[in-house]
């Protein structure tokens, strides 16, 4: 599996499965090959409806566009089998 193949997966498997909770703004963000595991991890951003900041009627506020907080997942895929192994929370300080 090339880096490309594994960010695909990666991408395609949060999209599946933050579905319901429709994530937009879905972009990777790190890659990082594991040679002792032989496994990608992968961190991809993204946003859900409750991460844009609320409504006001604040003038200004209305006229600056609305920036979302992003959530970070670390996507681990094994190498040899393309099998996503595990979604973790990818902090960032």
């Amino acid at each position: 599996m090339n880096v490309k193949d594994a960010v695909r997966k990666a991408i395609e498997y949060v999209a599946d499965v933050f579905g319901p909770e429709k994530p937009g703004n879905i972009g990777l963000e790190e890659v990082v090959f594991d040679e002792f595991d032989n496994a990608w991890e992968i961190t991809i951003g993204f946003s859900r409806p409750w991460d844009y900041p609320p409504a006001s009627g604040d003038i200004g506020v209305l006229l600056r566009p609305k920036v979302p907080q992003r959530q970070y997942k670390t996507i681990r895929i094994d190498d040899n089998t393309g099998d996503v192994k595990s979604i973790t929370m990818r902090t960032v300080k």
